[in-house]
């Protein structure tokens, strides 16, 4: 007897992966590989993209590379024009300047909305537009924030970017439906990556993350990947404009 397909097996799709690099990116890349799915890597530096792009050939998956900035709408469309057809996306590319809201120029302002909002919206809309008319079933992930569904002091900005995520996701999510493209958030709270290092490396700042977290630790990388595969996953089939929270009990205060 033919044993059964695992709903959360990938095998045959491609899977593009913005802010792929270093972190959470890689590490959704490399996990999406891991359950079969060969893998289009966008950032916007060819070494360490080219690191995690070995890593996963290594599987036996393909790697396909895309060094350009999301925020360059042209450049990435172009670059994406010569990759292979997506039947996932995992927004990730994102920033964050932590400070007083009185404090926040428009230089801060508008760099983290370029990233956060305009990168993360024309992102995928070039890929839904790619999904539609190769009449592709997909699966496109946000990667949003517990700081999606509430306030923050210092983080005026970043939880302005990642309420809008949510409203995407939301508006997407039923906009896209009719072509059975699904439109899923992940909202983690403070996981350990290059990113976050800096302030979980502040023993004053991590009492005060862990007195937020009910679990009594932060999340780790792999916390969030097995969110981000089962959302890409043919397990998640009728889960669509939801937000999943990996917060270790945060929003729940």
């Amino acid at each position: 007897m033919t044993e059964a397909k695992s709903p959360f097996d990938l095998t045959g799709q491609t899977a593009l992966i913005t802010g792929a690099s270093k972190g959470l990116g890689a590490g959704c890349a490399m996990a999406l590989a891991k359950a079969g799915a060969d893998v289009v890597l966008v950032a916007r530096s060819a070494e360490p993209l080219e690191a995690v792009a070995a890593d996963i050939r290594a599987l036996g998956r393909q790697a396909h590379t895309m060094v350009c900035n999301v925020t360059d709408t042209a450049a990435f469309n172009s670059a994406f024009d010569d990759a292979p057809p997506v039947h996932i996306l995992v927004n990730n590319a994102g920033t964050n300047i932590p400070e007083p809201f009185t404090d926040v120029s428009e230089e801060h302002f508008d760099s983290i909305m370029n990233i956060n909002v305009r990168a993360a919206f024309f992102v995928a809309q070039a890929v839904a537009a790619r999904m539609k008319s190769d009449n592709i079933s997909g699966s496109i992930i946000h990667m949003s924030s517990q700081m999606g569904h509430v306030g923050a002091v210092n983080r005026t900005v970043y939880c302005t970017t990642k309420h809008a995520i949510e409203g995407l996701t939301k508006a997407m999510a039923l906009e896209l439906a009719p072509h059975a493209i699904r439109v899923n958030a992940v909202a983690p709270t403070y996981i350990e990556t290059p990113l976050t290092k800096p302030f979980l490396d502040d023993p004053v700042f991590m009492e005060s993350v862990l007195k937020q977290i009910p679990l009594g630790h932060v999340g780790q990388i792999d916390d969030v990947t097995g969110a981000v595969v089962y959302l890409a996953s043919s397990a998640a089939r009728m889960v669509t404009g939801s937000c999943l929270k990996v917060d270790g009990g945060w929003t729940a205060l």
